[in-house]
């Protein structure tokens, strides 16, 4: 549906039947991907150096301060993201739910990226990248959001497949222009113009659907914050896909949190950076083979759970290699596998998610309090991680856990009785 097309203002509710299009496609995944590059390049390179420029004469270390700075971050991004995706469901603007929001996120991460380029030490450090999260999450809730309201169900696993390629895409491409604007203010600015930009098609071409001001609810602050609250008894299978995305993602989380220390300290490989490298490269190269073939079979057969069972179950696999295969083969196969299972799991998980929001008048609300299934392991994974490896047994021992932990979150996928 291009800007000269009528929007129905009923059809902000409804459920979509109309398939959407390539360009469609490919304009809300180019965005979707500016946004990732607005997050990971600070993220793998900026606040790095940053940290590493301002830990002395503090009293911190650089890895305790961007340890600070990231965790300060996520907190802003479990907020942040249900909170904008209630806000747009609830927006009735002339340019729709979603797109103002996409439009602000966008212009305001910007902004706060640029703003972080100036940082001074570790407090504006950390507003400026707690300013980025807020906006860019603002954006990121209603890009997700704009799938169930326009996307028909049978579709969704191959829109989330393009989505999730972009989001890959939009990691490497944020520490490419990180690493190749020549400094922090410099990766900043490339960061910066690239998430802004990267919207435009989408915003210009791409009519939003409006929701009319007598179909929206009305307010009341206690209202709004009881809507937070996904109750399992009422919503069962939100409850347990939930749960299952946690569990793969914390899974996921532990085998990456430690990887560096793994293979310098456990493998004694000779370059552990590059060797971190290596293996994040294998590791995108299986994921990007299979992230849209796996979303696309999915909608083919009309099927959701085998494929994220089977891909949980292959994911375990992997991460059980690196407990009992410890070698730098090893560790090749196991970044491999992990790629082909994750693949298939992020295209696949979220059209299951999509099939199971309880109600269209809160799609973006209920997408942000799912996503909150996405950074919660990241704040977990270090306090779990830590006292396996200095404690309880080390390397061995975490991937184990993590194995199982990742096992008992494809297996739990059984539970959700609403979707085939």
């Amino acid at each position: 549906m291009t800007a000269a097309d009528p929007v129905a203002d009923v059809g902000a509710l409804a459920e979509p039947v109309e398939r959407v299009g390539r360009g469609w496609t490919s304009a809300l995944s180019l965005a979707n991907g500016a946004i990732w590059v607005g997050w990971y390049g600070p993220l793998q390179i900026l606040l790095a150096s940053q940290a590493e420029d301002f830990a002395p004469g503090t009293g911190m270390s650089k890895e305790t301060m961007l340890a600070w700075v990231t965790g300060a971050g996520a907190v802003v991004s479990l907020v942040a993201n249900p909170l904008f995706g209630a806000l747009s469901d609830r927006t009735t603007a002339r340019w729709g739910r979603r797109t103002p929001w996409i439009v602000a996120g966008s212009a305001g991460g910007a902004l706060s990226l640029l703003l972080l380029a100036g940082a001074g030490g570790v407090w504006t450090m950390a507003a400026g990248w707690c300013l980025v999260q807020l906006t860019l999450n603002a954006a990121f809730a209603a890009i997700t959001a704009a799938v169930p309201d326009r996307v028909p169900r049978l579709q969704r696993g191959s829109v989330g497949g393009w989505l999730g390629a972009a989001q890959i895409l939009g990691v490497v491409g944020g520490t490419g222009l990180a690493t190749a604007a020549g400094g922090v203010g410099g990766g900043y600015a490339a960061c910066a113009v690239f998430t802004l930009v990267g919207v435009l098609p989408y915003i210009l071409r791409y009519q939003d659907l409006r929701l009319p001001a007598s179909a929206r609810p009305a307010w009341s602050w206690r209202t709004f914050a009881a809507s937070f609250w996904l109750s399992p008894r009422r919503h069962p299978d939100l409850a347990w896909a939930w749960l299952t995305r946690f569990l793969i993602n914390l899974s996921n989380a532990l085998v990456l949190l430690y990887l560096l220390y793994y293979l310098r300290d456990r493998l004694h490989y000779d370059d552990p950076e590059n060797g971190v490298l290596i293996l994040t490269a294998v590791n995108g190269v299986t994921l990007l083979a299979t992230v849209v073939v796996g979303g696309v079979w999915s909608d083919r057969v009309g099927r959701r759970k085998p494929f994220v069972i089977w891909s949980g179950v292959l994911m375990a696999v992997a991460t059980a290699v690196l407990s009992g295969w410890q070698t730098w083969p090893g560790a090749i196969v196991a970044a491999a596998v992990l790629g082909i299972g994750f693949g298939v799991f992020t295209s696949v998980d979220f059209a299951l998610m999509t099939d199971v929001l309880p109600k269209a008048m809160d799609r973006g609300k209920d997408l942000g309090v799912i996503n909150v299934a996405n950074a919660l392991p990241q704040v977990a994974a270090p306090a779990l991680a830590a006292p396996i490896v200095t404690y309880l047994g080390g390397y061995r021992v975490l991937y184990l856990v993590a194995a199982v932990i990742g096992l008992a979150g494809a297996l739990l996928v059984g539970r959700i009785r609403g979707v085939e």
